[in-house]
């Protein structure tokens, strides 16, 4: 019986808990005990992880929806991991490192990861890799992905959407994955095409920021479709740019145009950004008031890619993304959007 573990436990990895305790739960395929690794803090005077695992709520970051009472929390990567058979990452980007020290050399035999997380890594010695990359690289297994149109509030709320996985083995390890991840309202595709799933989950954060501009300066929904398809296109070109027999149908399942349009509609990214054109306040400050502790990725995943485009020469082809970077460091102002992207 293959055993699961989280890593992870903001309001996407908690929605993801609560699928993947109850599919487990009476299945004779997995483990009912799932793992779900927590960074360790003070919520109302009691540690987070304490309440998890008293009231089966995440109360800081996804109130209102109970976890399932076979969902454990750990404070220790390492021990959430200890003879895990998948390993589900579910936490913001600039953390997997760090997360996934205390794993090195103590993963199960025979393991595979499975990243829901977007964004990019910066290198030490220049350039950026996949995070799915980092994971395979660090702990010696081979890592899927998910992406897709899935705000945590609505899949936790059973609402219907749709995901897809990227896998390399579709018939085995794949149809693994869809058993631990699928229910009646959250529907699973698995394809190949890892690195395109895991690039249009990055960069459509920039895109959102793009479009939170639009929405702050009121310009209405032409300027906003306008923004949103060229950065389609910039993202389609990025992929074919850098990660060579990247499939174009791939930005047709739910990791590519829905999460684009439901990112740029309702997501963290979109909301900070025109709460920095409406009120002047610095983005780092809006996170601290709007997210209760989440952060937004657009801005750090425009530098990486920005830093990428430099490197290889390409800036001058995917004016959104560059102007998307330059807004969020003070180089240009929100207004100037547009301007960048005319030609």
């Amino acid at each position: 019986m293959k055993k699961i573990s989280i890593i992870g436990s903001g309001n996407w990895g908690t929605a993801i808990a609560r699928i993947v305790g109850n599919n487990v739960r009476d299945s004779d395929a997995f483990d009912s005990e799932v793992r779900m690794y927590v960074f360790e803090e003070m919520v109302d005077g009691r540690k987070l992880s304490e309440i998890i695992n008293t009231q089966h709520e995440n109360i800081k970051y996804l109130p209102g929806f109970q976890i399932p009472d076979n969902v454990v929390a750990v404070t220790d990567a390492g021990e959430a991991a200890r003879d895990a058979d998948v390993l589900v990452w579910v936490l913001p980007h600039k953390f997997v490192r760090g997360a996934a020290r205390p794993m090195v050399g103590k993963v199960k035999e025979g393991a595979v990861a499975l990243s829901l997380i977007k964004g990019f890594d910066i290198l030490p010695g220049g350039g950026v890799a996949l995070i799915s990359d980092v994971i395979h690289e660090m702990l010696g297994i081979e890592v899927s992905v998910m992406m897709g149109a899935n705000l945590a509030g609505e899949v936790a709320a059973g609402k219907f959407c749709e995901s897809t996985i990227g896998c390399k083995d579709v018939g085995g390890v794949g149809q693994m994955l869809k058993k631990v991840m699928q229910t009646d309202y959250f529907r699973i595709a698995v394809v190949e095409d890892i690195h395109t799933i895991e690039i249009c989950g990055a960069l459509k954060n920039i895109v959102a920021v793009a479009a939170g501009i639009v929405d702050g300066l009121e310009l209405g929904d032409n300027s906003k479709a306008a923004v949103m398809r060229i950065g389609l296109m910039e993202m389609i070109k990025y992929a074919a740019t850098f990660h060579q027999g990247s499939l174009l149908s791939t930005f047709f399942e739910s990791c590519g145009v829905a999460d684009l349009i439901t990112t740029c509609y309702g997501g963290r990214n979109r909301r900070i950004a025109e709460a920095f054109v409406r009120t002047g306040k610095s983005m780092e400050q809006l996170e601290q008031e709007m997210l209760n502790g989440q952060r937004m990725q657009g801005p750090q995943t425009a530098e990486e890619v920005h830093l990428m485009l430099k490197q290889r020469g390409e800036l001058d082809n995917f004016p959104l993304l560059v102007a998307v970077h330059r807004i969020c460091i003070g180089e240009l102002s929100p207004a100037q959007l547009i301007d960048c992207i005319r030609s």
